[in-house]
C-alpha cells in the first residue's frame, strides 16, 4: 500500500527556505502549480529532496522529476541514487529516457534522423586535440565548448580564434574527464531561443528566453530574460518532428529552438528530465500534465 500517489522531487534548498528571493519564489510557485492540480484528482502528493536519505521512496507510487536543479553539480551521486531508487519507485519521465536524455550524445542519434542541429564535433574522453586545431578544422567563426553530461550552463564557453587561448587549460581539463561538444556558433541566440513546452505530444505554450547584453546564455539565473511567445505554426511543426525522432513518448518535454545561421529552425536541446516548463504562464498545461498522470495511476489499479 502506497502512502503518496506522487512525489514531486525538488532540492534541499527549495525544501522550506528560510530566505527567499525571486528565483526561489519562481521555483516554489511552479511546484505548487502542480501539486494542486494534481491533488483536485484527489491524488496523494509529497514534495521531496531527491536525495533527502530519510525519506522512503517506496511509500511512493511515483516520483517525477522538477526542480532538482542540483544534480547538475553530484552527477556522481545522482546516479548512485537512480539506480537504488528506480527499484523503490517509477519514475516520470522513465528512468530510461533520464539515461538517453541527460548525455547529449543524444544530439547525434537525432540529427542522424535529419533533425536539423547545429554542427557539432563529439570529443571524447582523453581525446588529444586543442580548440585551435577544432577551430581550424571546423573553420567556424565562433563555438560553443559544452559537457556532453551538464546542465544550466556548466562549464559552458564561447571561444573563437581570438580568445581560445583563454580556455585552452579549462578544456584540456575538462577533456580529461568527461566527454565534450563544439558546436559552431548560431548568432541568432543573440535574438533569442524559443522554448516550446508539450504535455505528451501536444503542444501548451511557449516562451522566449534572451541573454542579456555580452552574454549568450539565456537562462534567467544568468541574467537572461524570459516572455512569453506566440510561436509559428512551423516552429510548432519542428517541435513536434522532435519528439517524433525520439525512441520514447515522454509525458513532459520542452523542445528548444534557436534559427541557425541560414535562418532555418534548429534544436538545441530536448529536455526531457527536469525542464523548466513556466506553468505559471498557462496552468492549463499543469492541469493537463496532471490529468495524464492521474490516468496512468487509475489505470494501474485496475
Amino acid at each position: 500500500m502506497y502512502e503518496y500517489d506522487i512525489v514531486i522531487l525538488t532540492e534541499e534548498r527549495y525544501i522550506n527556505p528560510k530566505v527567499k528571493d525571486w528565483y526561489i519564489n519562481q521555483v516554489l510557485l511552479e511546484d505548487n502549480i502542480l501539486q494542486n492540480a494534481l491533488e483536485k484528482y484527489d491524488l496523494k502528493v509529497c514534495r521531496k529532496n531527491w536525495a533527502d536519505k530519510q525519506f522512503d521512496f517506496s511509500r511512493c507510487r511515483y516520483a517525477i522529476f522538477r526542480t532538482t536543479w542540483d544534480y547538475f553539480d553530484r552527477f556522481n551521486e545522482f546516479f548512485s541514487w537512480l539506480e537504488k531508487t528506480k527499484k523503490q519507485t517509477s519514475f516520470i519521465n522513465s528512468v530510461d529516457i533520464i539515461n538517453w536524455n541527460i548525455d547529449k550524445h543524444y544530439l547525434k542519434e537525432l540529427h542522424n534522423k535529419k533533425i536539423n542541429i547545429a554542427s557539432t564535433e563529439y570529443i571524447e574522453k582523453n581525446t588529444k586535440i586543442s580548440l585551435i586545431e577544432l577551430l581550424a578544422n571546423k573553420n567556424f567563426k565562433k563555438a560553443i565548448i559544452k559537457p556532453a553530461i551538464s546542465g544550466a550552463a556548466r562549464d559552458t564557453y564561447l571561444v573563437d580564434k581570438n580568445n581560445y587561448k583563454k580556455y585552452e587549460g579549462k578544456f584540456q581539463n575538462l577533456i580529461k574527464n568527461e566527454c565534450m561538444l563544439f558546436q559552431e556558433y548560431l548568432f541568432n541566440i543573440e535574438k533569442g531561443e524559443i522554448s516550446l513546452i508539450m504535455i505528451g505530444e501536444e503542444y501548451t505554450h511557449a516562451v522566449k528566453k534572451t541573454a542579456k547584453k555580452g552574454d549568450f546564455r539565456v537562462q534567467d539565473d544568468h541574467g537572461g530574460k524570459v516572455e512569453i511567445y506566440q510561436p509559428s505554426k512551423s516552429e510548432i511543426n519542428f517541435a513536434k518532428n522532435c519528439l517524433n525522432a525520439i525512441p520514447f513518448s515522454p509525458m513532459y518535454s520542452r523542445v528548444d529552438i534557436v534559427y541557425d545561421n541560414n535562418n532555418e529552425p534548429s534544436l538545441t536541446e530536448i529536455e526531457l528530465i527536469e525542464p523548466e516548463l513556466w506553468f505559471r504562464n498557462n496552468p492549463d498545461a499543469a492541469n493537463k500534465l496532471a490529468n495524464e498522470i492521474n490516468y496512468l495511476i487509475k489505470k494501474e489499479l485496475r
